[in-house]
């Protein structure tokens, strides 16, 4: 299985250098991941690596928390498209979700999604799905379609929890077919990574190149 072909190749430590993202652009182009994932503020250097090469540059919104405003993750949005991504990861607000305020949580979702959409930039909202229950992940994934959102995803991997097969396999039973599954932390091996594409996932999150012989 190809599983290098749909992994986002991500590096979001707080204390990332500038090597540390070269190495990521120059692994990510040598084994045609999907695309490398950074925070905005390496988002320019990361478009200059990639340029002539088919890796996507992918960002983060609203990350960790998804506590900023609907303002800010869509200035966020613009600012990092602006610079060069292809790809917004933004994290939905998890309060809100709890909270049961479903109209800010989709208003929310939609702003971004609009944005990607008028810059034609794939977006995938984080559920953090270690924060919420069963029903609240269906509930989310269904918010998530009705937004326009391309792709949902469990985690932002700064929590408690990353992703599982059990949680992929209730979100592609949830969003059905035509919309992307990513799954993201915590998978750390190819093996994990095929049992999770089983599940459903049509793109990984990871810091490692899950390679067969890994």
């Amino acid at each position: 299985m190809n599983v290098q072909s749909i992994i986002d190749y991500t590096l979001l430590k707080p204390e990332s250098r500038r090597d540390d993202i070269k190495k990521l652009c120059e692994d990510a182009i040598k084994y045609n991941f999907a695309s490398v994932c950074v925070n905005p503020t390496h988002v320019k250097m990361v478009a200059e690596n990639l340029k002539g090469t088919d890796v996507k540059v992918c960002t983060v919104v609203g990350f960790p928390l998804g506590a900023t405003t609907t303002n800010v993750k869509v200035f966020e949005t613009e600012d990092a498209i602006k610079n060069g991504a292809m790809e917004i990861d933004m994290v939905l607000n998890i309060g809100a979700m709890k909270e049961k305020n479903y109209d800010l949580v989709e208003s929310d979702i939609k702003a971004v999604v609009d944005k990607c959409k008028e810059n034609n930039a794939l977006s995938k909202v984080i559920l953090e799905n270690c924060l919420l229950d069963n029903d609240e992940i269906v509930k989310a994934c269904q918010i998530c379609k009705n937004a326009g959102a391309d792709f949902v995803k469990t985690s932002t991997g700064f929590n408690s929890g990353g992703a599982t097969v059990e949680d992929i396999r209730l979100m592609r039973e949830t969003v059905g077919a035509d919309m992307g599954v990513k799954a993201s932390g915590g998978v750390r091996s190819y093996e994990e990574a095929v049992a999770i594409i089983e599940a459903g996932a049509s793109r990984i999150g990871s810091s490692r190149k899950l390679l067969p012989e890994d």
